[in-house]
């Protein structure tokens, strides 16, 4: 089946790389997001191939400088500057961004289509959005995209570890960030009181406690519960004090401990038993959250023999 963005081997083609990992979401009304990371050390000069002329944007972060970008735009030059690391650019698909590749490069690319960022503005108290804020080879320093974006490299390098919650999550949070800074989007006001009933409460963590391995996406769990995307991530957190990926990190845990304490298994079978990718990803997430590794807590814990 053919891809229908411009994310993942597609951008890599586009842009002469061979590696191109990607992460993907959906937003409200199931646009593709997505987010790729595209790198080549020692590329052969010429123009980057021309991409599909979408009704999208790209929002890319520079990993490294890259002296004298030569950009262009529907066939023409438009600009010639010094793109620097840490720097954040739009492109706009209709234009036909492309740019000249001489030097060794590395960068994000996010992908967001404008239905996507559309669906924030029909949500309560949204405000409509048109064009973004767009100019070709214009950097902005954007402290929240090198976040977003250094948080989504480390689920790039470990795609067997990441859980779609937080993929689900951090793009969400991109979205709305691009939209309001970019395109003037009104920030929802936060509800006053604004947590799930009681019942969803219920609902939501029956169903992210039924699949520890975090396939299950927000928009899957919110759609169950009448509500928009944003709306349930935001009256969840309210609600258990939480993101859900994160409440979903202290129950592969508790299920580990549970496991360590009434059962005589290999860390590496908990580990796989309790919604991790494996013994190190448990290890590391682990060690991280409770202070010490899981098999000293299991000895600290009972004295039992760990085995490996």
């Amino acid at each position: 089946m053919t891809q229908a963005g411009v994310y993942g081997r597609r951008l890599g083609q586009g842009l002469h790389s061979k590696q191109a990992p990607v992460l993907i979401t959906r937003s409200l009304h199931s646009a593709a997001l997505a987010v790729t990371e595209v790198r080549n050390d020692d590329p052969t000069p010429g123009i980057s191939g021309s991409l599909a002329a979408e009704d999208a944007y790209l929002v890319s972060l520079k990993f490294r400088d890259y002296p004298g970008c030569e950009c262009w735009e529907q066939g023409r030059c438009v600009t010639k500057a010094d793109v620097r690391a840490g720097a954040t650019y739009l492109y706009d698909l209709k234009r036909d961004p492309r740019y000249v590749i001489d030097k060794p490069f590395h960068s994000l690319f996010f992908y967001l289509p404008r239905s996507a960022i559309g669906d924030l503005a029909v949500q309560p108290r949204g405000s409509r959005i048109g064009e973004l804020s767009y100019e070709p080879g214009v950097g902005h320093d954007d402290a929240i995209i090198r976040h977003v974006g250094a948080s989504l490299q480390e689920g790039l390098r470990r795609p067997d570890e990441t859980n779609q919650l937080f993929v689900d999550h951090m793009m969400l949070a991109l979205t709305a960030h691009v939209g309001q800074t970019y395109g003037g989007l009104k920030p929802a006001a936060e509800p006053s009181r604004g947590g799930l009933a009681p019942w969803q409460v219920k609902r939501a963590c029956e169903r992210l406690d039924s699949d520890l391995s975090g396939k299950i996406a927000l928009q899957q769990i919110a759609t169950e519960l009448g509500l928009s995307v944003s709306h349930f991530s935001r009256a969840f957190r309210i609600s258990t004090g939480l993101p859900p990926h994160q409440w979903l990190l202290q129950q592969r845990v508790k299920a580990a401990k549970q496991l360590m304490t009434v059962r005589d298994l290999p860390l590496s079978e908990i580990a796989i038993s309790a919604g991790f990718a494996n013994q190190s990803h448990f290890t590391r997430v682990f060690s991280s959250m409770v202070g010490v590794s899981p098999g000293a807590w299991r000895r600290e814990t009972d004295g039992g023999r760990e085995k490996i």
